[in-house]
This record gives C-alpha cells, sequence and structure tokens, in this order.
C-alpha cells in the first residue's frame, strides 16, 4: 500500500519526536560527565559537519535567494536554534526538570496562537480537541497525576529562560513555514547548526575555565557515544524531519506531535532501565489519541460526504 504525502509525514514527525525524547535520558547521562554548553556545542557541530559533507558529495544547484532573504534565515535560525537551546539547558541549571518539561509543553499552544495572531484566523475544533488532549496527557506522564504540582509552581529565573527558549522555537517553527517555500529543506537545517554552534560558542567563550574541545576528548567513551547520538539523529535526522513535517502539514498541526517528546523520554527511559509507572503508560495512550482522533473522525466523514455528491 502506497502512503500519501501526509501519511508519509506523520510517520516521519512522530521518528523526529523519538529521536528527540530519547535525547532527554541520554543528553542527563552524558551531562554527569560533561558540561551542558559543552555537550550543545558539539551537538551542532557534529550536525553542520554532517550536512556540509552531505551538501558537498550532492553538488546541488546555488540558492538563488536574495541578501535579505539570508539574513532573515540567519535571523531566525540563529534565534530560533540557537536561543532554544541556549534558553533551555542554562535554565535547567536554575530550575527543575519537572519545571522545564511543563513550560516546554506549551509550544504547541504557542505555535498555534502565534499562526492565528499572524493569519487572523481562528484555530479550528480539530486542533483545540487535539491540542487540549494532548497536553492533558503530557501533564499526566510529568505530573505523575498529582496535578497539584501545577498550583505549586512559581517562575524563577530557570523557569524564565526556558519560557524564553520555548518561544524562540515556537516562532522558528511557524517562521520556517514560510522560509522552507523558497530554500530547501537541508540547506536551510545546515545554516540553523550553524547558527547554533555560533551561539553556543559564544557562550562557550564567556564562560570561565570551559573549553569544550578539551572537555570532550577527556570524558569517558560512553559519553563521546552520547553526544555523537544527539549529534546524529538528536539533531540532523531530528531537525531534518521536523522540517520536512512543518513544511507538509503546516507549523500548528506539526507542532502537536511536538507532545510526543516526553512520552517517548519516558518510554527511552524504560528501555535503559529506569522504572515507568502504569499511570505514565496512561498519560502515553492520551497524547497519542489526542492525536489520532481527529483524523480517525475525519476519514469517517469522507464516505458520508461521497454519497451525498453521489
Amino acid at each position: 500500500m502506497k502512503l500519501s504525502s501526509t501519511s508519509k509525514s506523520v510517520i516521519l514527525l512522530i521518528l523526529c519526536t523519538f529521536f528527540w525524547g530519547s535525547c532527554f535520558p541520554i543528553g542527563k547521562h552524558a551531562l554527569s560527565e560533561i558540561h551542558a554548553l559543552t555537550l550543545v556545542f558539539w551537538r551542532f557541530v557534529i550536525a553542520a559537519a554532517c550536512l556540509a559533507l552531505y551538501l558537498r558529495l550532492m553538488r546541488g544547484q546555488p540558492l538563488s535567494i536574495t541578501r535579505k532573504q539570508w539574513l532573515w534565515v540567519i535571523l531566525v535560525s540563529a534565534v530560533g536554534v540557537g536561543g532554544l537551546n541556549l534558553g533551555l539547558f542554562t535554565g535547567l541549571t536554575y530550575t527543575s526538570a519537572a519545571n522545564g518539561s511543563l513550560i516546554m509543553a506549551l509550544s504547541p499552544l504557542i505555535t498555534s496562537l502565534i499562526a492565528c495572531l499572524a493569519q487572523r484566523t481562528r484555530p479550528t475544533f480539530s486542533q483545540c480537541f487535539s491540542l487540549l488532549v494532548s497536553l492533558s496527557g503530557v501533564l499526566l506522564v510529568i505530573t505523575n497525576g498529582q496535578f497539584e504540582i501545577l498550583l505549586s509552581l512559581t517562575l524563577n529565573q530557570g523557569d524564565q529562560m526556558i519560557f524564553v527558549g520555548m518561544l524562540a522555537w515556537s516562532f522558528y517553527t511557524y517562521f520556517s513555514q514560510g522560509i522552507s517555500r523558497w530554500m530547501p529543506v537541508i540547506p536551510y537545517t545546515f545554516v540553523g547548526m550553524v547558527s547554533g554552534a555560533g551561539v553556543i560558542g559564544v557562550m562557550c567563550l564567556l564562560t570561565p575555565d570551559l573549553n569544550p574541545i578539551t572537555e570532550l576528548f577527556n570524558s569517558p567513551a560512553i559519553s563521546i557515544i552520547d553526544v555523537v547520538y544527539i549529534g546524529l539523529f538528536g539533531t540532523v535526522a531530528g531537525y531534518l524531519l521536523w522540517l520536512n513535517g512543518v513544511r507538509e502539514l503546516g507549523s500548528s498541526t506539526a507542532s502537536l506531535f511536538f507532545n510526543f517528546v516526553p512520552v517517548f523520554s519516558v518510554l527511552t527511559a524504560f528501555l535503559l532501565g529506569q522504572s515507568v509507572t502504569q499511570l505514565q503508560l496512561v498519560g502515553i495512550a492520551v497524547v497519542i489519541l489526542g492525536l489520532i482522533l481527529p483524523r480517525l473522525m475525519m476519514l469517517k466523514r469522507k464516505p458520508d460526504t461521497a454519497s451525498q455528491i453521489a
């Protein structure tokens, strides 16, 4: 059976969120040996090197875009890619992982609101339903059913940094939809990786007693493997699949799949030997239900519409 472009995009977005979700427990292991900025810096360096090699081997046609478009791509990439990682990993130094996960889970909502404000439209019932149900599942997974945690949350310095990073990612997701119409995904991703490496590289230079090169190569082999995995799968593959999904499905729809990230993070942690509760599995099921139920309802309506036309 031949899959439609929409179905392929859905599958690739799920694969993308698996790569990103798996990076959390793997990254947590790596951070026990190396600094967060070192991890993020090498993540982008590895990704940029792989994409540069690919572009050189493919020898595609030169991009015919204006200087203004180049500036816009670099600006969006630096703010979105660099801003997200800088805000997220720096913020986690001052706040808990639970707070950070809850704030990042707001990304689909913020992306949808940005799209509605920019396009002066209202979100559809399907988008609202998917967003609310999936977000409920995310909160169930993160809080382990103890929703009273939400009432005790306070925005400290770390929370504010992560919130700014989440805003940067939401804007990046929305504006990437327009950029992908006139710039291929792979060159755009390459610019994003170089921009991210540049932003984090500057932060490394401004951080006393931090040398990403020395620190990485003095780390255990397993930590180096962790960094390479995050660079290849969590960055190169993840960003390419994400931007492809944004181009095919639109920023509002694609952003809903971001709710899968904490789900796959829990599953990967379980595979690595960490415990997973039954309540967390229920939350995973709720997230999946929120994403697929509206599509199943649309498929069910199609035969009825066809019969009326006949």
